[in-house]
């Protein structure tokens, strides 16, 4: 028990040392800006998409005629398709998000790892 008591405050140092090298790195994140956007269309087109599948649905169970059915399923097959692509599109948003964190991750961790060993082999000559 008194590990996991150890665990939060050695990750909080991890989580700032993290933070200081990748503000040391100073990286350009222009694509960070297109991820949000992409994130916010997803869930407004997802939301949207439903919302028409549903008025669809309501306006069609009035309906007697074959031919005004048949539009109103179209109508809401375009509801599910355009619900299918926000949700498309906010997942892509989000798994560049969780992509472009694992790569820097990747490059603090390997640029820490040369650091070491540059240390290691100027202090053993």
């Amino acid at each position: 028990m008194t590990s996991s008591a150890a665990e939060p405050a050695h990750s909080g140092k991890r989580g700032t040392a993290f933070a200081d090298a990748v503000a040391e790195k100073s990286l350009k994140s222009d694509g960070v800006a297109r991820d949000g956007v992409t994130r916010a269309a997803g869930l407004v087109l997802a939301v949207a998409g439903i919302v028409i599948a549903l008025l669809a649905w309501l306006n069609s169970n009035g309906l007697s005629d074959g031919r005004d059915i048949a539009s109103m399923q179209i109508l809401a097959i375009v509801g599910v398709a355009v619900t299918v692509l926000g949700s498309g599109l906010f997942v892509a948003g989000v798994v560049a998000r969780v992509l472009r964190l694992w790569l820097l991750r990747q490059l603090v961790e390997s640029q820490d790892r040369t650091d070491q060993l540059v240390a290691a082999l100027t202090t053993r000559d």
